[in-house]
């Protein structure tokens, strides 16, 4: 590691298979818990690159204990977090909200890390048990159209890194990661991302995946659809700035999405939401991440009807049911 660090620290940049290497190591245990903090070090003081991004991401995806879900057209909807916003559990929800409308969602997700209470946090605070067995899975998609992958179940590698970033608690390129390597391989992804320049690497990353995916960032920096302000959408064959008026919805403040201070709280907002006693605020902006999801999944119904499957499936409680069927059939 020494070696590496010092190229790294000479301004220079990984090729792919040295980062792969290098994160495979990290795996394996072949670094302390020191010499992981220094390199991950490197990249909060320089973007990453493409290549290196790409070799790490390889890493992962070869280590990862895969789950079989191909028999179903599945979405995965989860941010890079890192944007330090402290918003409520917004994809988590739209997750549900996606669930609640027939679509099936393969939900990956992790405790907490730089915010309060990751979506892992919130699941289990609820009750949910974190499984790796197919057939469990594969029930849980026939009954509830959503199944919940907790990341470290399928990602063993991440170990090593678990400890070192929960002492820095800030964001790392791992964050990066997440979205990139769930075990199930979905079909489709909404990925919210906390950067332009994230988004533009996530976008050139993704086109050569064959998903179909939608790249979100609110331009006030949210890694999702906040309606805070504007925010761009990129997808294989389009990128475009919208505000909360093109999707016929209502600007909110910064303090109307809050999250709250602890699991707790956190735990509280999510279930008042999917009862039907969110705020007007809370609700659209929920809604407005589960439209873009069900519009990635089939964009020839458009973006309005999206909104409308989302909205009824809030309303009418079919999220709600979704969420409930989940956690009380364990």
């Amino acid at each position: 590691m020494k070696d590496t660090l010092l190229y790294l620290f000479d301004y220079k940049t990984l090729h792919k298979d040295d980062a792969k290497r290098i994160l495979r190591n990290i795996a394996g245990g072949t670094y302390n818990e020191a010499e992981i903090a220094a390199f991950i070090s490197v990249y909060l003081m320089r973007s990453i690159t493409v290549e290196e991004l790409t070799g790490f991401r390889d890493a992962l995806l070869e280590l990862c204990l895969p789950v079989d879900l191909s028999e179903f057209n599945t979405i995965d909807m989860c941010g890079t977090g890192g944007d330090e916003k402290h918003t409520f559990n917004i994809s988590t929800l739209a997750a549900f909200v996606v669930a609640g409308a027939g679509e099936k969602v393969a939900k990956h997700g992790n405790y907490g890390v730089s915010s309060v209470c990751g979506s892992s946090n919130l699941m289990e605070y609820y009750g949910y048990r974190f499984s790796g067995d197919r057939d469990k899975l594969r029930r849980e998609m026939d009954r509830c159209n959503i199944c919940f992958l907790h990341a470290p179940l399928f990602n063993p590698a991440m170990k090593n890194v678990a400890p070192v970033r929960r002492s820095l608690r800030i964001k790392t390129f791992f964050n990066l990661l997440g979205p990139m390597v769930n075990p199930c391989f979905p079909q489709n992804q909404l990925v919210g991302v906390y950067s332009l320049d994230v988004a533009r690497l996530y976008n050139y990353m993704y086109q050569e995946s064959g998903k179909q995916y939608c790249i979100i960032h609110s331009l006030d920096g949210y890694d999702e659809i906040s309606l805070t302000g504007g925010f761009r959408a990129m997808t294989a064959g389009t990128e475009r700035s919208l505000y909360p008026s093109d999707l016929g919805l209502s600007p909110v403040l910064p303090a109307d999405i809050y999250g709250g201070a602890t699991v707790e709280e956190a735990a509280s907002i999510f279930r008042k939401i999917l009862e039907g006693t969110g705020t007007r605020a809370q609700n659209e902006v929920v809604i407005a991440n589960a439209a873009y999801a069900l519009y990635c999944m089939d964009e020839s119904r458009g973006i309005e009807k999206s909104l409308e499957r989302a909205r009824e499936s809030l309303k009418s409680g079919s999220a709600w049911k979704a969420f409930r069927q989940l956690v009380e059939n364990q």
